[in-house]
């Protein structure tokens, strides 16, 4: 008898459909509100999207879901409000909670402890806390969208329990394996990679929370190993190993399966095609393998797969950029995402919209002197410095983790021109607002960026970053140093000392840094945008977790500045 692993995970909606995806233990077929699906198997998984249409636009749809007739959601056991479908149409209002890098340990301490308390803890899950705030709350109150911006797992630092299943199952981890000299703390190919995801996305209100808020999500490095394309030399050195093939193939087989089929449309999983090439065979892992070796480039291939995505919301759009698997690393030419990619973006970010969200896992914005060191990094790996600051900068690069969008800096300058273009002052259909959603930096602020040229539109970076992961002190401490007046008066003179010019933008800390497990929630009605960042607080005896409201800013009023924030002003 079918069983759900995973799901149900309410991922696409629109006016009047909705996908449905579900991990189930046997093959079946899988109902909700009277649209079947078949699962199809991939390495004896077995999954399913199920697409329901024709529903009414505007409309609150409750609905369960059967395995071969049978009800398996919602469980028999479950006390949590009915899962719903709220489909989209004339939204005056919306509310799209964001945020990355979300580490799977238990809820109980010490794993819920912070780390200044116990070695093992990772604090609050934000996540989890939402989640339970959503059901003291009515479905009108909730979020339309929920947009994670990578780090969704850890393939290169699996979770204790995920450490000892792979123990249990394969290898001891206290140990390389002897053939591939496998890293000890990575996953090893497809299996392991989907006990990752079961983990972090199988407990109760994580699930419910899945059931009941559309998703869009993105990877980044740790969905298959840090700093995964930060340069051209670090592409070989892994390319050498006898562990990369099946680490990376395993994790965009995976990846595609768990988080970007549910990203794309119905007509988009229709034109595409590759679930019903999945459909047509008893086990599909070599249709998907073959498609994920073409997606790595181990195979000729013309053109790459495109991972990037776009998702409106009455006047709302999100343009979803892939930042990690269309890098160009070419020396000197290096590019956050290649020409015909980077050409997808502008066209997709020329909307008639009130308000443009552009995410990427990657700020493109850093603070203090974050920005200047990353772009007096890729100079000096350019060989400015000549040979021994290629060996320097390449070393840097990877141990600081230089890889934001300031590293790439034809793609930074490229991504000002569109932003001068998008919000400027003379175009009549320039948006209320503009607002760069990332993450990965593991502390959480929100910046405007201020323009030479007359605006029409608001520029934001906003940043939400750990959804529960919080730096050790040591670390935030450093990013601490990295932010401040001090790091950026080094960080001009290094950039100068590289013969590279100044921004033609400026931009501050406004409000932040938060160096905690947070969730940013961003609220809009009509042409008015409001940003929290909200903190996980830990619970007091058997009281609910609940959040601290750490941020709130008005986007089109502008962010207010806090005293003692760090400056980019560029020199």
């Amino acid at each position: 008898m079918a069983e759900l692993i995973l799901g149900p995970m309410l991922r696409h909606v629109s006016e009047t459909s909705a996908t449905i995806w579900v991990e189930t233990t046997e093959r079946c077929t899988v109902d909700v509100l009277g649209t079947s699906s078949p699962t199809f198997c991939v390495a004896g998984h077995h999954y399913a999207l199920v697409i329901v249409e024709g529903l009414e636009a505007v409309s609150s749809i409750e609905y369960r879901l059967t395995l071969d007739g049978e009800l398996r959601w919602p469980r028999a056991d479950s006390s949590l409000p009915p899962s719903r479908i709220r489909t989209l149409g004339g939204e005056a209002t919306c509310k799209i909670v964001f945020g990355s890098c979300r580490t799977a340990a238990p809820h109980d301490a010490p794993w819920s402890l912070e780390l200044a308390l116990d070695s093992r803890g990772r604090g609050v899950d934000a996540l989890h806390v939402y989640a339970m705030w959503m059901v003291d709350h009515p479905p009108e109150e909730w979020p339309e969208l929920a947009v994670f911006l990578g780090d969704q797992i850890y393939a290169d630092d699996s979770s204790p329990n995920a450490r000892e299943h792979i123990a249990r199952a394969r290898r001891s981890l206290d140990h390389y394996d002897p053939e591939k000299k496998l890293p000890p703390e990575l996953v090893d190919g497809f299996e392991e990679y989907t006990w990752l995801y079961q983990e972090s996305w199988s407990l109760e209100f994580e699930q419910w929370f899945f059931a009941n808020v559309p998703t869009v999500m993105i990877f980044d490095d740790h969905e298959m190993v840090d700093d995964w394309n930060i340069s051209d030399a670090w592409v070989r050195d892994v390319r050498q190993t006898r562990w990369w093939e099946t680490h990376v193939i395993g994790g965009l087989m995976t990846y595609w399966l768990y988080q970007h089929l549910g990203n794309l449309s119905p007509e988009a999983v229709r034109s595409e095609g590759l679930v019903e090439a999945l459909s047509r065979v008893e086990d599909g892992e070599k249709v998907l393998r073959d498609w994920a070796m073409q997606a790595e480039e181990f195979t000729p291939v013309a053109g790459r797969y495109r991972f990037s995505i776009v998702r409106d919301i009455g006047r709302v759009r999100l343009v979803m950029i892939d930042s990690r698997n269309v890098r160009v690393l070419e020396p000197k030419h290096r590019r956050m995402v290649d020409d015909e990619e980077w050409q997808w973006v502008i066209e997709a970010c020329h909307a008639d919209v009130d308000h443009l969200l552009i995410g990427t896992s990657l700020p493109a914005f850093v603070p203090g002197g974050l920005h200047d060191f990353q772009d007096w990094s890729e100079a000096i790996c350019d060989g400015v410095w000549g040979w021994p600051g290629r060996k320097l900068g390449e070393w840097l690069r990877v141990k600081a983790d230089m890889e934001d969008w300031s590293a790439f800096r034809g793609s930074f300058n490229a991504l000002l021109d569109l932003l001068g273009e998008l919000g400027a002052s003379s175009r009549p259909d320039a948006p209320e607002t503009i607002s760069i959603l990332a993450g990965d930096i593991h502390f959480s602020y929100a910046s405007e960026i201020r323009f030479p040229q007359p605006m029409k539109s608001r520029v934001h970076q906003l940043v939400s970053s750990p959804i529960r992961n919080a730096l050790k002190p040591p670390e935030s401490t450093a990013m601490r140093l990295g932010t401040s007046r001090i790091a950026g008066g080094l960080g001009r003179v290094l950039r100068r000392g590289a013969g590279r010019r100044r921004p033609s933008v400026t931009w501050q800390i406004d409000v932040g840094p938060v160096f905690a497990n947070t969730l940013g929630e961003l609220s809009f009605q009509s042409r008015s945008a409001r940003l929290c960042i909200l903190q996980a607080r830990p619970h007091v005896d058997d009281a609910k977790p609940e959040f601290d409201e750490l941020i709130e800013i008005d986007l089109v009023a502008g962010a207010r500045s806090q005293a003692g924030t760090s400056l980019h002003q560029g020199a």
